[in-house]
């Protein structure tokens, strides 16, 4: 059979977001991928260089939609940890509820892409509604939808009184029922086990191989999860199980995400209840002298990485950072193969890849 070359993106009909890629293909099977990436390079590691501290936290937010409050957050730990700086535990437990609420969002409007994908429109809007309340969340708690601005160096810049605190969880309860409801959907519905199941499959040895983290990778069995293999934060004292799926494919990724969402809600009540009273942040601001760090968080997409050096100044040296998309892109090479054309999006979907935050 002749074997051609099929380009998809940078704007394509099939993807939620601008990557190009070119499919080697033998009738409509898929036998190779050549992924080309820089389409939305922004420059974003020059421009931090070019702003001090404060302004960086608001930079570092704009990086990635989905995962936004997870830079920030990274960022101000690795500046934390230059300068000495000890968060107080109020301010902690402020930046984990902040953390699992933006983790909720992006996973569910990850699985619902994959139902609109699917063209499941009813499961697609029925996932987007339960998301929408909490947006709905962010906006009351926050001021903002997406971009939280909760973040400050020696902690956050929002706290929460009685009031909202029974907002949250009245929400919460909302969410929750909705949650379990669209995740036994997932589970059993036939439309969706047919174009998911056996789909886009990464084994655990190719997982590991290939240096994945996140979903995805719990998606193939590897429990890895900085939340409990390199707590930060006050996760170790909350009571957290890692999630994972042993298929690797298509639909254990889904299913883990939704795992997750449940967990996150369960991790937002925890911190609720053991909420200390407290300042939620250091007073003043503090000198950040010269010095290197390293810090590490689990953004929704999998292990954020930050790497700050200073040099006494108000501005970074150097910061550089690992995003979670961009080891899982590279195993696209192993997912699609095998597989038809008409798995291109739910595959990429999979991986829920944030070109931002990997062409940065």
């Amino acid at each position: 059979m002749t074997r051609y070359q099929v380009p998809v993106g940078p704007l394509h009909v099939a993807l939620e977001e601008p990557m190009y890629f070119k499919l080697d293909l033998e009738g409509e099977t898929i036998k190779g991928l050549h992924i080309s990436a820089g389409h939305v390079h922004r420059g974003v590691e020059y421009l931090v260089m070019k702003r001090n501290f404060y302004q960086n936290i608001t930079l570092t937010e704009r990086i990635c939609s989905l995962c936004s409050n997870s830079h920030p957050t990274t960022f101000c730990m690795a500046l934390e940890d230059i300068a000495g700086v000890e968060v107080p535990e109020r301010g902690q437990y402020l930046r984990m509820i902040a953390d699992e609420i933006k983790r909720v969002a992006s996973n569910l409007f990850n699985v619902g892409i994959m139902a609109h994908i699917i063209g499941f429109t009813s499961l697609f809007m029925h996932v987007l509604e339960t998301r929408e309340i909490v947006q709905d969340i962010k906006e009351t708690l926050y001021g903002n939808r997406m971009d939280l601005g909760a973040n400050c160096i020696g902690g956050v810049k929002y706290n929460l009184d009685a009031e909202r605190i029974a907002y949250l969880l009245t929400r919460l309860d909302e969410v929750q029922p909705a949650v379990e409801e669209i995740r036994g959907i997932y589970a059993t519905n036939h439309s969706i086990l047919t174009r998911t199941r056996g789909v886009g499959v990464l084994s655990r040895e190719d997982a590991l191989e290939f240096g994945l983290i996140g979903p995805v990778a719990r998606g193939s069995g590897v429990a890895y999860d900085v939340r409990r293999n390199s707590p930060y934060a006050m996760y170790d004292r909350l009571d957290f199980a890692i999630q994972t799926q042993p298929d690797g494919d298509v639909w254990s990724r889904a299913m883990v995400r939704l795992d997750e969402v449940r967990m996150a809600l369960s991790l937002i009540r925890q911190c609720l209840a053991k909420l200390p009273d407290g300042p939620i942040a250091i007073s003043g601001l503090p000198d950040i002298p010269a010095g290197e760090a390293i810090a590490k968080t689990e953004a929704p997409r999998g292990e954020l990485i930050y790497y700050l050096r200073t040099n006494g100044t108000d501005m970074p040296e150097r910061m550089k950072w690992r995003v979670p998309s961009y080891p899982n892109w590279d195993a696209l090479h192993v997912m699609m193969q095998g597989n038809t054309i008409a798995d291109v999006a739910l595959i990429v979907n999979s991986i829920d890849p944030c070109v931002s935050c990997t062409e940065r």
